[in-house]
């Protein structure tokens, strides 16, 4: 079955007499017995924050897009990455996180846990087999984003992931750019599977959400248990909305990339571009991983530009009409920001000139070629 025809069935109710076609919403805090000797059951749910109906339909919707055995959802992507990271370490534990990683991630890593008492090391991500001479006895993690934020490099999840099972070493992945639709971390060998779902899934760019997915029934409780003490939760309107936006994840996504394809291919020939970074293209230093691995690409990449004074590079993106100036991606609109106020790495990639990063959103791509033209023809 394909994912437009999956993602438009699941979590349905069955149909009986007038049947609503979307599970109900149930907004509750309390939840009533009319025995006490349920009250403490195990099996069954206590109280609201552990859920409802259509955050079980959300569950099963994840757990189908990455082939997981069990979901957790949290009230952001950030925290879907700090709860899978807390899942998987202790005070006295060593863990690896790309150098490319998300830059909150990272700041949880290095400040949050550092008080905790675990140790975070950096990795330059195209790293690959190597990652063995930096795993220690008391490592327990390694954390991975491809393609990284911001730089786009794509990592050898299945070589990284081979050597850390061999050591006991989890595998955590963010997952966000490709929606789950191009790229399978648990089939490549990961251990979870991280989304902020407030992007493509959501859709809409009004939404705050996260999923955990783990690929066995052990680490997927070791999550969820984690999940309960930290009291994370999701509202069940919320749980609503994404599970609506699984319903046109498929057909926005398919739009988005494409637009994404041709913009960086475009991009690529304008003479004030030194280079673009998208692993579609055949000149990206990861594109034949990325071929290995990928089905597809996703609506993100970057575009480093020629040198040039700040001065020029902020004239160009205040000229921006189609594309809007802020964070995050995956929604109906275009959206760009430039990177290098957040580009602070300890393994600094050879950019060479300013970066700015674009996401692709529902336009028409020709009307964002000719925004970009404008703006560009008044600043460089």
């Amino acid at each position: 079955m394909k994912d437009s025809t999956k993602y438009a069935h699941l979590g349905r109710p069955k149909p009986e007499l007038a049947t609503a076609v979307n599970p109900d919403i149930t907004r509750a805090s309390t939840l009533l017995f009319d025995k006490a000797e349920d009250l403490y059951r195990s099996d069954i749910r206590a109280y609201g924050r552990h859920g409802s109906a259509v955050h079980d339909a959300v569950c099963d919707a994840f757990n189908h897009l990455e082939g997981g055995v069990g979901t957790s959802l949290t009230p952001s992507g950030l925290a879907a990455c700090t709860l899978a990271i807390m899942s998987c370490v202790k005070s006295g534990d060593h863990i690896l996180i790309t150098d490319s990683v998300y830059g909150p991630t990272r700041s949880f890593c290095q400040g949050y846990l550092l008080t905790m008492g675990v140790e975070t090391e950096l990795y330059q991500p195209r790293i690959g087999a190597k990652i063995e001479e930096r795993i220690r006895p008391n490592t327990s993690l390694i954390f991975l984003e491809s393609p990284g934020s911001l730089t786009f490099e794509i990592q050898d999840l299945p070589k990284i992931s081979k050597i850390a099972r061999s050591k006991g070493v989890k595998t955590v992945v963010d997952n966000t750019w490709s929606a789950g639709l191009t790229y399978n971390p648990l089939k490549l060998g990961a251990d979870i599977s991280v989304h902020a779902a407030t992007k493509y899934i959501g859709g809409h760019s009004d939404i705050m959400f996260g999923a955990v997915i783990s690929r066995d029934e052990k680490t997927a409780k070791q999550v969820d248990k984690t999940r309960k003490f930290l009291g994370y939760a999701t509202s069940p309107d919320d749980a609503y909305q994404i599970l609506r936006g699984f319903r046109s994840l498929t057909t926005r996504f398919e739009r988005q990339e494409q637009s994404s394809q041709e913009l960086a291919e475009w991009l690529s020939g304008q003479n004030y571009v030194h280079r673009v970074l998208h692993p579609a293209l055949p000149e990206h230093p990861d594109h034949d991983i990325w071929q290995r691995d990928f089905s597809g690409g996703g609506c993100l990449f970057g575009v480093v530009l020629k040198q040039v004074d700040q001065k020029s590079v902020l004239k160009f993106m205040n000229g921006l009409s189609n594309f809007g100036l802020g964070f995050s991606y995956g929604g109906f609109e275009s959206v760009a920001i430039p990177c290098d106020p957040q580009l602070g790495r300890q393994f600094d990639p050879e950019l060479s000139g300013p970066l700015i990063r674009f996401g692709c959103g529902l336009e028409d791509v020709n009307d964002l070629k000719g925004d970009i033209k404008q703006s560009s023809n008044a600043a460089f």
